[in-house]
């Protein structure tokens, strides 16, 4: 959790959150690059058994994501006991949330309300705003095919604000 906590901080000090900005911090703090550039721009990165993942979206809106915990489905393609696997989940993010609380931008997060997406994307989760980004911390199983996750994400949609306002 620590590479996590670092590189949300070298990633607040960024004036605004873009896809080659989060690709140079990721770089100086020694993640290694998964090979699938997009436009040009490293989107996927690897430190510490943490997966990293840089999004962008249609007007300029970008989030970077990590996978701090992964529980993929048996050799039988499923959850034996879904709901163990789910508890599991909310057991390490219950672990991280204290990281995240005592972080050097910990004054800086005020709660920030769930919305229906997010009740139908994560089992549990803690949302927040940093200094107009959203921070979420949660369980999330986007398919019943896909593996159950703990993520930590930081999404800035203040570009595609601006374009917008323009």
């Amino acid at each position: 959790m620590a590479a996590v906590i670092a590189m949300l901080e070298e990633l607040r000090g960024l004036a605004r959150l873009t896809a080659e900005g989060a690709a140079a911090r990721f770089s100086a703090r020694g993640w290694t690059p998964g090979g699938k550039p997009r436009d040009g721009v490293e989107t996927s990165w690897d430190k510490d058994g943490v997966g990293a993942w840089i999004r962008t979206f249609g007007g300029g809106a970008v989030c970077v994501s990590f996978a701090v915990w992964i529980r993929d489905v048996d050799a039988s393609g499923y959850f034996d006991d879904l709901e163990a696997v789910y508890e599991e989940g909310e057991r390490v993010l219950a672990g991280l949330l204290p990281g995240i609380e005592r972080s050097s931008f910990a004054g800086h997060l005020a709660e920030a309300g769930r919305t229906e997406e997010d009740e139908d994307e994560f089992v549990a989760l803690r949302k927040w705003t940093l200094d107009g980004r959203t921070l979420t911390a949660g369980v999330v199983q986007h398919d019943t095919d896909l593996p159950v996750m703990v993520v930590v994400a930081l999404e800035d949609r203040a570009a595609s604000m601006d374009r917008h306002e323009a």
